[in-house]
């Protein structure tokens, strides 16, 4: 007896859940920008036993016995990461137990700073993170927070405004990243404010850590005293976070990881995080990242020609944000309508948003997923029109079912798991765009 089946006669109503959530998955396009597929390696890796063994502190250095193999899996995922980012590690360490992108910035903040130094991150509003400084998140409560935003007419940063900000606050720490920004960052250039106020450069590069690996947008480690990210998103991997520091800060860091934000690290994660480490590493993994970026060009395009405004006038990276206000319809409605029609996006604020943040003017989206899925522009444009179609006319329940048919239908074309089409699907779709 599998363990699937195990698990339907222990807990048919888990089992069921979990199934409804794979028909999910296989039934709606996923435009999510911080959301992938993990592969089924990683995800056997991720249900494995290695879910058993509490493991606190790091490999032969640890507060409990029997933890020899996995060590193994931790070694391998610090000497992997390293490796898939071309970093010399008598010069970087990585430290790949948080639990999440969330903790690793806890962790590298309490690891920089005192409570109450100052720090300067991106503003939630114009497209920064939670933990880049928001009042109500830990980064608000325990530090000093301002904030920078983007240029109101180009709506790019402005570097010039950044360097201002941190000469007038003085922060000890500056982050770079965000969550909702679609052009390519200057990391060099955050250095250079950084040296100029006497600041400490943190960058955040969950969201664009897969771009970074294939070479695709500028990597910070050059710049950057400690570099957070999460493993899924482009990097498709487990759900969890790491830290790359220099390593004059390997000490500082991974005492501020444990025992300082957490306890014993989730073993089977971080099992799953070397493989996708290693999967990374594949040829077919830069093609994969050269085409979320084709495919995130394409969709920004085609949403321009149906007389869309793109935040910023377009996208360097994975995804966009899109003002829907010349549209009449709000974030928070279109979200709603296009989940009834299996197309699955955030509401998302614009810069300067006259709503409110929980209904916003804008929406986002992104092209991991449905490039894991094997999409190609040819899709992307089938895509855009039908999201086109649903805000068109939104309270239509006969079109949104209709877009939903088709949705179902072209999901089919490109299974996700189905017949463990994870790979074959992926693979057949890189050597089309590649060709």
């Amino acid at each position: 007896m599998d363990r699937t089946q195990k698990l339907i006669n222990f807990d048919p109503e888990i089992a069921q859940a979990i199934n409804q959530e794979l028909n999910r998955i296989e039934s709606t396009l996923n435009l999510i920008a911080s959301e992938n597929y993990a592969s089924p390696a990683v995800m056997e890796a991720s249900g494995s036993v290695m879910t058993n063994k509490y493991a606190e502190g790091y490999p032969k250095k640890r507060y409990y016995g029997g933890c020899q193999y996995v060590d193994v899996a931790e070694d391998l995922a610090r000497d992997r990461v390293l490796k898939l980012f071309d970093l010399n590690p008598e010069q970087y360490h990585a430290n790949v137990q948080p639990h999440s992108g969330a903790q690793a910035n806890m962790a590298a903040f309490f690891a920089l700073l005192e409570p109450g130094d100052t720090i300067l991150g991106m503003d939630l509003a114009a497209g920064g993170h939670l933990t880049h400084g928001y009042k109500i998140n830990f980064s608000g409560k325990f530090f000093k927070a301002a904030s920078y935003g983007v240029d109101p007419v180009t709506e790019r940063l402005n570097y010039d405004e950044i360097l201002r900000l941190a000469q007038e606050h003085k922060p000890k720490l500056i982050i770079a990243g965000a969550s909702a920004y679609s052009r390519v960052i200057d990391f060099k250039k955050f250095k250079e404010i950084a040296d100029a106020v006497g600041a400490l450069l943190m960058v955040d590069m969950a969201h664009i850590a897969g771009l970074v690996a294939a070479k695709v947008h500028p990597a910070p480690f050059e710049y950057a005293d400690v570099v957070t990210s999460t493993t899924h998103k482009t990097l498709r991997g487990p759900r969890g976070g790491l830290i790359i520091c220099k390593a004059s800060l390997a000490q500082a860091i991974d005492k501020s990881v444990m025992p300082g934000t957490q306890g014993g690290p989730l073993m089977h994660h971080i099992a799953a995080k070397a493989v996708a480490f290693k999967e990374a590493q594949d040829a077919s993994f830069t093609i994969y990242q050269q085409n979320i970026i084709t495919n995130a060009a394409a969709m920004a395009e085609a949403f321009i020609r149906k007389g869309y405004r793109i935040v910023s006038g377009g996208t360097d990276n994975h995804l966009m944000v899109i003002d829907l206000r010349s549209k009449n319809i709000s974030g928070k409605d279109a979200e709603l309508a296009l989940i009834k029609a299996g197309i699955c996006l955030n509401k998302n604020c614009i810069p300067n948003d006259p709503a409110k943040p929980l209904i916003t003017s804008g929406i986002r989206l992104g092209t991991p997923a449905i490039t894991t899925r094997g999409f190609t522009p040819k899709e992307v444009a089938i895509v855009v029109d039908l999201i086109d179609r649903v805000l068109t006319d939104p309270q239509n329940d006969e079109l949104l079912e209709k877009v939903k048919v088709e949705v179902d239908g072209l999901c089919k074309l490109f299974p996700v798991y189905t017949h463990n089409s994870f790979v074959t699907s992926t693979s057949s779709s890189l050597k089309s765009l590649e060709g």
